[in-house]
Parts: structure tokens; sequence; C-alpha cells
């Protein structure tokens, strides 16, 4: 049973916890210059597991935050997302613009 419980903790803590939704699949990740002409629409704070028994990977951690972000940032009506600073602890800011 042990045996089970772990494999299944391992196997869970590589999986991604988050889809994009359809609408959040419509807003691109971009940079500052990107969205130099767009108008900002608001901030978007994403948080996800960071640990699931174990620290998971800085990049699965990372994407997961980009994904929650823009489906919040579809939500508000942008698309566009530029992130504020680096994932920390399983939390990162970014903020939504309309181009």
């Amino acid at each position: 049973m042990r045996i089970v419980l772990l494999l299944t903790t391992f196997t869970l803590s590589g999986c991604a916890f988050v889809q994009v939704s359809e609408e959040g699949a419509t807003v691109a990740q971009a940079s500052a210059t990107d969205v130099v002409n767009c108008t900002e629409v608001g901030t978007v704070d994403s948080q996800t597991q960071s640990r699931v028994l174990l620290e998971r990977g800085s990049a699965k951690v990372k994407q997961e935050l980009i994904d929650l972000a823009r489906n919040q940032a579809a939500n508000m009506g942008a698309n566009a997302i530029v992130a504020i600073g680096e994932p920390e602890n399983g939390r990162q800011s970014f903020r939504a613009y309309k181009c």
C-alpha cells in the first residue's frame, strides 16, 4: 500500500494541474515592448502548488502560472499578458492588456 501511495504521489507531482481554457488560449504571453500600443486592463495574480510532498519542477510551476494568468486575463477581456517579475513560492503577477 505504501509503495502505491508513493508511486501515485510521484506520478501526480509530474502532471500539470492547470488547463488553458478555450478563451485563455487566445491570450498571448508578451514582452513589455510588444504591448507599447496596447491598453492595460488590469493585474492578474496567479498561484499554484510549488510543492506536492516534494518540490515540483520550476518549469512546470512557471507554465501553470502562465496558464492561470492567461485564463484570468481572458475573463477580463485581455488578449496579452506580461509577467511582473519572476515566480516565487508558486506565485506570480502579470499585467493584462487589450491590443
